[in-house]
């Protein structure tokens, strides 16, 4: 008789922990930067760190990118410098955030679902939009994993041992701080659940939130860089509250799917597609929450904490989820935060526990190769191949390429190691906060500074070469156009062919590092 040994705890706990490493670091470093996305946070990140700033987001020497707080540029900052130049690198901040989601889901699983820690944790990592979003550069999974964070401190505080009320606000207040940091307002539509769980849920288990000092930490984190910020430049408070708040509240929502149903376009398939493979337990487990909350709002002041925790579930995934319904700016990943929730819920559902069976496996294998498949993928976004093509064409080192009137490619910055400038024929205006151009043609052909490749379209390249020519230079054509792309560099004039163009350049290749 073949003897059957039984894995012990400890040696299961390193399986799951591997099977969650391998999902969050399989393949991150396959796939190039892709632009325009991914190559503006890096750029970003990248002049923070070659320039010693921390402070000010610039995405050149020109102008500053005020869209985001700096958390994440950071983040992405102190990996490169830490790892090196390189997409895995940069992409480490998301990876780290998918497996801090994952700790989080099982830590507040144990207060919200009692012994299904595991369920939580195996349903948040193998859903398809957080596993496919742990190799994407964004703000949103360290928003993601810096909001459970702050749920995990009030539920413990809630539901916990109360002795401990105290350092749990604490450690809340500061999730709040650190998500804030990440994208600004988005951070607080948490709060809509748990304002209405301290005021509609049972009074014996209500938490006081505003402690001064958890207070005076949130006020650090959050604010303390919008007020270095907009003390130095005053015009930046009616950007933030202008353009990055009522605008995407009420206003056009920069073109991100503002029509009326653009919800019902944006939202619907990507909380139904990305929570396969367990969109139907999802959905089993929504229609009893009519009943749930009609049974908790009649009992509601005298209610269990396990009726509390499955009502403040909902509350998290319903009301923030209103909220970026009723909001103009709509995108697939701002509903990133709300999958925790998703699989705390699917933790509290009755009935057998999922497990890591053959088809979960096959599973996470078809998802896993689809990333490395992405890699190849062939596309006008990738930075490599702007880069190789750049390399190729160049008599030198760049040190700088300069996109006029088109696209920026910032992901150049990483993979070719040259700063990337974006520059209209029109001169913009310059004390702009928002402005698309860093600044104009004419102006860059004046600092006549060596390494510079310029990159237009094909069909825009005369125009710009009568401009050169009217002030005293030359445009010379680098190799072929590439994707329709005219790429040159300027030189004094015509005559000093070939020899000044080989001076304007020092020699040697940009290796994708400076």
């Amino acid at each position: 008789m073949v003897a059957v040994t039984r894995i012990r705890p400890s040696t299961e706990s390193l399986l799951r922990l591997g099977f969650y490493l391998l999902l969050a670091f399989c393949f991150l470093g396959a796939r190039p930067i892709w632009d325009p996305d991914e190559g503006r946070y890096t750029n970003v990140a990248l002049n923070m760190l070659e320039r010693g700033d921390w402070v000010h987001p610039m995405r050149s020497e020109e102008a500053g990118h005020w869209t985001k707080p700096p958390l994440t540029y950071w983040a992405i900052a102190a990996s490169v410098g830490a790892f090196g130049y390189s997409p895995r690198a940069a992409r480490l901040p998301a990876a780290l955030s998918f497996l801090a989601c994952i700790f989080l889901a099982g830590r507040l699983a144990r207060r919200l679902a009692p012994e299904r820690e595991p369920v939580a944790r195996l349903v948040f990592a193998t859903m398809a939009l957080p596993l496919a979003a742990a190799t994407l550069i964004t703000t949103d999974f360290l928003l993601a994993a810096t909001l459970a964070l702050a749920m995990w401190g009030y539920v413990e505080a809630r539901f916990g041992d109360r002795e401990r009320s105290r350092r749990w606000v604490l450690l809340m207040w500061l999730g709040f701080g650190l998500a804030f940091l990440t994208k600004g307002p988005p951070a607080l539509l948490p709060w809509l659940p748990i304002v209405a769980m301290e005021l509609l849920g049972s009074p014996l288990r209500r938490v006081r939130l505003f402690r001064p000092e958890a207070i005076g930490l949130f006020l650090l984190l959050s604010f303390g860089w919008f007020a270095w910020v907009t003390a130095e430049q005053p015009a930046l408070i009616s950007y933030f509250l202008g353009d990055e708040v009522v605008r995407r509240i009420v206003g056009d929502g920069f073109d991100r799917n503002a029509q009326w149903y653009g919800w019902l376009l944006v939202y619907a398939p990507t909380l139904l597609i990305g929570s396969l493979p367990w969109t139907l337990r999802v959905l089993r487990s929504l229609s009893g929450a009519p009943s749930l909350l009609r049974g908790w709002w009649s009992n509601r002041y005298d209610a269990d904490a396990t009726s509390e925790a499955r009502v403040l579930t909902l509350l998290w995934l319903a009301l923030p989820l209103a909220v970026l319904c009723v909001a103009q700016s709509r995108l697939p990943l701002y509903v990133l935060p709300l999958f925790v929730p998703l699989a705390l819920l699917l933790a509290q559902a009755s009935g057998a526990a999922p497990r890591l069976g053959y088809g979960l496996m096959i599973w996470v294998l078809c998802l896993l190769g689809l990333r490395l498949a992405v890699a190849w993928w062939p596309t006008h976004k990738n930075a490599e191949q702007w880069a190789d093509a750049i390399r190729e064409r160049a008599p030198g080192r760049v040190r700088e390429v300069v996109f006029v009137d088109d696209m920026a490619r910032y992901g150049l910055h990483l993979h070719l190691g040259a700063e990337v400038e974006k520059l209209s024929l029109a001169d913009p205006e310059s004390n702009a906060l928002d402005r698309e151009a860093d600044h104009g043609f004419r102006l860059e052909l004046s600092e006549d500074e060596p390494g510079i490749v310029f990159v237009t379209k094909v069909e825009q390249f005369a125009g710009l070469n009568e401009v050169i020519q009217a002030n005293g230079q030359h445009a010379v054509l680098l190799g072929e156009p590439y994707r329709n792309r005219a790429i040159f560099a300027v030189v004094p004039n015509k005559r000093c062919l070939p020899q000044c163009l080989a001076a304007n350049f020092e020699p040697g290749q940009a290796s994708g590092q400076n």
